[in-house]
């Protein structure tokens, strides 16, 4: 069984307890405003073009078979992405890596062999392995297979997930599921969907069962100035009922910027600016003050 991948990041910290290795899953369906891995949207293979290392030797030209290179009128090097089939020949010909496949197949037993060459870093440190993306519980077989062969293995194992499935995806991992990594955006439906694509009433509909299932249950919010600052104490109410383990704010950062330019897309994050420290630790001083346990990441 094959599922599609964007990357997989070893030793990563952030991504629930010790040491742990992250999968990204390609395919949302969410479009949040202030994404930071555009990558991670669509599920098909995508190209990231960076021009600046482009050396002008043609042969991404001579072997794409419909013809999405080509000279602009000011003679550089441009992209016609419409006609991209996502084969990435090209990528596979540039020397300069000025083009970069975004986007992989890949076999269970073959991710299972990478995530356990870390084994023994998980071991030593409490940590296993994190299933985030896009959003990985839309390859739920996929997903569901990976997480009983880890837990075969005796490895932890953590789903970051926005929540925005069917409950029965979730029914289906819990048995192998040792922790939830939950987003959540807005308490505002409306609010929700001008930020997302979509509102929140499944999403919370499933955190409230999700928070009955006897699972370590991370709250993961993002706090960006001028989208959902004024959401928190919203999410506060609507989270200091629940069984959670703890809240995580995590403050807006500019680092994904770059990747819409590379892939071609338009820029939602220009104008959106990372918030003041003070701004951030009154975000979790309002969670506090619902019983939660709370901190900034």
């Amino acid at each position: 069984m094959e599922g599609k991948l964007f990357n997989i990041q070893r030793f990563s910290v952030h991504d629930g307890p010790g040491i742990r290795t992250t999968v990204f899953f390609k395919g949302c369906n969410l479009r949040c405003r202030w994404c930071h891995n555009p990558e991670s949207i669509c599920k098909e293979n995508q190209i990231e073009f960076y021009p600046e290392r482009c050396i002008g030797c043609d042969a991404c030209f001579q072997v794409c078979p419909n013809g999405v290179h080509f000279l602009d009128e000011k003679k550089e090097h441009s992209l016609d992405r419409s006609k991209c089939n996502g084969c990435l020949l090209c990528v596979q010909t540039c020397y300069a890596n000025a083009l970069v496949g975004v986007g992989q197949n890949v076999e269970v037993s073959d991710l299972l062999k990478s995530i356990l060459e870390d084994k023994p870093y998980y071991n030593n440190s409490s940590g296993g392995v994190t299933f985030s993306g896009g959003e990985a519980m839309l390859q739920i077989d996929y997903l569901e297979e990976i997480l009983r062969r880890c837990k075969d293995e005796k490895i932890h194992t953590a789903v970051d997930t926005a929540g925005c499935v069917p409950w029965d995806y979730f029914e289906r991992i819990l048995p192998v599921t040792d922790l939830f990594l939950y987003d959540v955006k807005a308490a505002d439906p409306i609010r929700h969907k001008q930020l997302t694509g979509v509102d929140n009433h499944l999403i919370l509909t499933n955190l409230r069962r999700l928070s009955k299932a006897d699972k370590d249950l991370w709250i993961r919010i993002p706090f960006i100035p001028g989208q959902n600052n004024d959401q928190m104490e919203g999410i506060a109410q609507i989270l200091s009922p629940l069984k959670i383990t703890k809240v995580e704010v995590m403050a807006y950062h500019k680092l994904g910027n770059s990747k819409y330019t590379a892939l071609g897309l338009n820029n939602e994050l220009l104008g959106m600016n990372t918030p003041p420290d003070e701004q951030v630790e009154d975000a979790v001083k309002i969670f506090k003050a619902y019983g939660l346990n709370a901190n900034r990441t």
